[in-house]
């Protein structure tokens, strides 16, 4: 517990004074420019080489219908032919293809098996064309698989560590087809908040028109903030996003307490207040011990040997110090150190805040994960 509290307060110590100084953020990591977005591919396709790790084609007959159509498709005819290789695997290749993408360039792909394989270590994922939503091929994807993981088994055990059946191919989709968009037509320039606050908006509306001298940017709502790209006098919506997108923001956070249950991790906003509160934690313990006991005759005694249950029952309360009075915060650290006045644990401390915000004296968002 002692080490729980000590690993808490380091956290802590080094969060505070990061939050102290909220050092204004750049508009291009608040905000998602209007047509400035990447478009999903996904493919399918036939990883080979594989050791002995592959499909088997009675639980996966897809694996061996795309086999026969390669085959076919190079020469081969198998129609009618009784193969049952265990090196191939049936996969889904995924990538996103990123915005302004031209003809010739590489993106990254992520490879998946659908099938039985069991791993696609050292495999070859064979050309295998990547559709977008309109079902037109905008990449092709080929190359050596690099998977993470291993598994290794033998007659009665087996040992599997990482994901063997996912891997990927760094730059291993070739871009064949362009995505249709003339930015530089636009007029307007709708700037989307990712996390959408009408007083985050407002201040990245206030920057863009202080920078320029005038009127270029107006915030229609919480979440989006327009550019009008003529009042800007720039030469393209290309320079308008250049000038901008590195103007700096102070950011509005709504205050959150995010909690997780399974770690015992608790993180604060900076701007987290808790009203005049009385708190008393306590802990009970229940202890219960199975000892059972032999009963035998005696030798040469005529009776059976029979089994006696004992059950032993305890009950154990922490004493406490009684109720413990948090003054009303005024700062992050005021509430911190309120909180670690108590002396208990993280996972302690997740009940407290729990029934703070139940009592209505915490004013902030309460996130349980």
């Amino acid at each position: 517990m002692i080490r729980c509290r000590l690993a808490l307060a380091a956290v802590l110590a080094l969060l505070l004074p990061a939050l102290a100084a909220a050092a204004p953020i750049r508009i291009k990591d608040l905000v998602e420019f209007d047509g400035v977005r990447g478009n999903d591919l996904v493919g399918y396709g036939l990883v080979v080489g594989l050791n002995g790790s592959g499909d088997g084609l009675r639980n996966a007959p897809f694996t061996e219908d795309i086999m026969a159509s390669i085959l076919e498709r190079l020469g081969v005819n198998v129609t009618g032919e009784q193969f049952r290789p265990r090196n191939v695997a049936a996969v889904l290749v995924t990538a996103t293809l990123p915005p302004f993408a031209r003809a010739g360039g590489q993106v990254d792909v992520t490879v998946s098996a659908i099938g039985d394989a069991r791993s696609l270590l050292g495999g070859t994922l064979i050309m295998t064309p990547l559709n977008g939503a309109d079902g037109q091929i905008y990449a092709v994807a080929q190359g050596s698989v690099i998977a993470g993981g291993f598994v290794a088994e033998g007659e009665a055990a087996s040992v599997v560590q990482g994901v063997p059946t996912a891997g990927a191919i760094p730059a291993g989709a070739r871009i064949e087809r362009e995505v249709e968009f003339d930015f530089s037509r636009l007029d307007t320039l709708r700037l989307a908040l990712r996390r959408p606050d009408f007083t985050t908006a407002s201040r990245i509306e206030a920057a863009i028109n202080g920078n320029f001298g005038r009127s270029v940017a107006r915030m229609l709502d919480a979440g989006t903030v327009i550019l009008d790209i003529g009042a800007t006098g720039m030469a393209s919506p290309a320079h308008a996003l250049g000038r901008i997108e590195n103007i700096g923001v102070t950011p509005a956070a709504r205050a959150r307490v995010v909690v997780d249950h399974r770690s015992g991790t608790i993180v604060m906003g900076d701007e987290v207040r808790i009203s005049r509160v009385a708190v008393a934690q306590g802990s009970l313990t229940l202890r219960i011990e199975e000892a059972p006991l032999v009963s035998q005759p005696n030798p040469f005694a005529e009776g059976e040997t029979v089994m006696v249950p004992r059950t032993s029952v305890g009950a154990e309360e922490e004493t406490r110090t009684g109720l413990a009075e948090l003054s009303g915060g005024t700062s992050l650290s005021e509430v911190v150190a309120g909180l670690n006045a108590l002396g208990v644990s993280p996972r302690e401390m997740i009940d407290i805040l729990t029934s703070i915000s139940a009592a209505g004296a915490l004013h902030a968002e309460l996130l349980v994960r």
